[in-house]
Order: structure tokens, then C-alpha cells, then sequence
């Protein structure tokens, strides 16, 4: 499976339609003046969030996408039809680029939320707007001008309250799962996920809250190492991060640390993100072992560390009624920044 959170496309707005040189050609008109219509202006390119798309996965295929030109002038003063303009839908959280200059040019995150990335060119004027007492008869239009065009890079960005870090293998697909409708690909080898996963979590009133089961990252991952900048990218719109630690690892007191780390070296804030931290796989050791770990991490951390099995069902109904806590405790000017 393909990890697809960023693309790259060309746009073209539509060319502005030709302005025309005619003449009126009544029967009872003999010296009839210019009658040349303008041109129909050319259509734009417009991005649109949408809700129901969760990755870039289509511009796979597709890269360029152009707007219909504006058609000609007419005679006896008529204007071109205006060109049909190229609406493209995007998933909301897409942030847009201009790939040439590197400038930001919209952050779509609003469903229904719309950006003309490509002005469609105006069109060109016919001869009657030439008409003057100089020149009672002018044989000469303008063509219409050509519509903008720009190459995008798109960078999607989840819209998730949680978001589940920790290293590959810590069992976050499998939380996902159990918490949520969810069903992501899971095995047991790393880097099983390589597609962010979406899951809505229900509370007990019924509102839903949505998850994001982040890819693992590894050592080095804010240098672009592994998937990581693509990785770290989706975190930065969640509220809350629920740290998952394997507590089956070799070291995972070490392996906290690292992602700690790589939050830190990536910047932006994350580290400072509040988090939750559950040691998962509690089942698979002796409760002993579980619980030294737990107090480790806590005297580590100054934060509550949560006993969990995400397989076997343990301990996810405290899990959840803390990150029902601490999503309430964070008010709207709380809101970590989209940028």
C-alpha cells in the first residue's frame, strides 16, 4: 500500500475568447459600423474540500487539469460564451503550494471551503469597442489572453482530535481498530501502516471524535528518514497525542525517548502537544514487569501512564474516559496552530 499525502499537478485556466471583426450587413444599412463582439472569458481552476475524501490517491493518476476556453465573438455585438470552469475536490486539511515559488497559497480545511488557484484570461475585445470618430470603420480585434497557469504541490494534513504515535509495532492499528469502526491492515512487521488511518471513536453522549492511527516513525524521522516528514506532517493538526509504548520491546523506557526526540528535533510544537501514554501489550508480561514500567514512565514523565491491551481489551475504558477529560479541558484559543 502507498503512503499518498502529497501531489503534485499542473493547472490551466481557460484562454479568453477571441474579440471578432464584422460589420453590420443590413439590408437598409449601407455604411452599417462595426458590429465585432468580445470574447467570452476563459473558466477558472477552483479547489474544494470535500469531506468525504481522506487522500490525495487521485492526482495519482491525474496531474493536469485544465479549464474551458471562453468561445469567440459573435457579429451584431455578441460576446463569446464564457468558459466552464474546472472544479477540483481535494480532502479537507490540504494544504496548497505554489511548486515553483514554494509559497503557501490556501489551507483548505472548511468542507465546501474554496480557492481559485487559476484566473481563466479575459476576452478579447471585438471591433466595435474600436469604434471612434477617426476611425468609423476599424478592421482589426484583440485575441483573448491567455489563462494562468501553475504547477501545485498538495500536502495533506489530517483533521484528527487524537493522534496515535509511537514506533512501528507498538499496536496502534490494532487500537484503532478496537476502539473504532476502523479496519486498517495490520501483521506483525513493521511499517504494516503506511497510510494514515481514520477512525471515529464514539463517546458516551454519541458524539464521535476522530482518531488518527499515525504511521510509526523511527529514529531520525524529523530528517526525513523513512517516511518520517510525511509521518510527522499529520500530527501537527490533532489536539491530543496518545502516546503508545510496546511494553513487550527491549527498551521501551529508550523508545519513548526516541519519539520524544524526534517531536522535539521536528519542531512546530509537537513536543509540546499534550499527550496521554499507554504501555501496550500489558497481557503479554507478568503484571510485576507491567507495573515497574508504568512507574518509570510516570516518574519520567509527570503524566498518568495507562496498563493497556489493545488485543485483549484491557484497560480501554479508563484510556478513554481520560482522553474525554483532556479534549474538554482543551478550549477553542487552546487550539494548537494549522499552520
Amino acid at each position: 500500500m502507498q503512503f499518498i499525502d502529497q501531489a503534485e499537478v499542473e493547472v490551466e485556466a481557460g484562454k479568453g475568447g477571441d474579440g471578432i471583426v464584422a460589420f453590420r450587413r443590413e439590408k437598409y444599412v449601407p455604411a452599417g459600423g462595426p458590429s465585432g463582439g468580445n470574447g467570452g472569458r476563459g473558466g477558472d481552476v477552483i479547489l474544494r474540500a470535500v469531506e468525504n475524501l481522506q487522500t490525495l490517491l487521485d492526482f495519482r493518476y491525474a496531474h493536469r487539469f485544465e479549464a474551458e476556453n471562453g468561445g469567440r465573438g459573435g457579429p451584431n455585438n455578441r460576446t463569446g460564451a464564457d468558459g466552464k470552469d474546472r472544479t477540483i475536490q481535494v480532502p479537507c486539511g490540504t494544504m496548497v503550494y505554489d511548486a515553483d515559488t514554494d509559497e503557501v497559497l490556501v489551507d483548505l480545511v472548511e468542507p465546501g471551503q474554496t480557492f481559485c488557484v487559476a484566473k481563466g484570461g479575459k476576452g478579447g475585445l471585438g471591433n466595435q469597442h474600436f469604434l471612434s470618430n477617426r476611425n468609423r470603420a476599424p478592421e482589426y480585434a484583440l485575441p483573448g489572453l491567455a489563462g494562468e497557469h501553475r504547477r501545485l504541490r498538495m500536502e495533506l494534513k489530517l483533521l484528527a482530535e487524537v493522534g496515535i504515535i509511537g514506533l512501528p509495532n507498538a499496536g496502534k492499528s490494532t487500537l484503532i481498530a478496537s476502539l473504532s469502526a476502523a479496519r486498517p491492515k495490520i501483521a506483525d512487521y513493521p511499517f504494516t501502516t503506511l497510510v494514515p488511518n481514520l477512525g471515529v471513536v464514539r463517546k458516551p453522549n454519541g458524539d464521535g471524535t476522530v482518531f488518527a492511527d499515525i504511521p510509526g516513525l523511527i529514529e531520525g524521522a524529523h530528517l526525513g528518514t523513512g517516511l518520517g516528514h510525511d509521518f510527522l506532517r499529520h500530527i501537527e493538526r490533532t489536539r491530543l497525542l496518545l502516546h503508545l509504548i510496546d511494553a513487550t520491546a527491549d527498551d521501551p523506557i529508550g523508545n519513548y525517548h526516541t519519539i520524544q526526540q524526534e517531536l522535539h528535533a521536528y519542531g512546530r510544537g509537537l513536543a509540546e502537544r499534550p499527550q496521554i501514554l499507554a504501555l501496550n501489550k500489558v497481557d503479554a508480561i507478568d503484571s510485576e514487569t507491567a507495573e515497574a514500567l508504568a512507574i518509570q514512565l510516570n516518574q519520567l514523565t509527570q503524566v498518568p501512564v495507562f496498563q493497556i491491551s489493545a488485543v485483549a481489551q484491557i484497560g480501554l475504558d479508563a484510556l478513554l474516559s481520560k482522553i474525554w477529560q483532556s479534549l474538554e479541558q482543551l478550549t477553542a484559543t487552546e487550539l494548537p496552530s494549522l499552520a
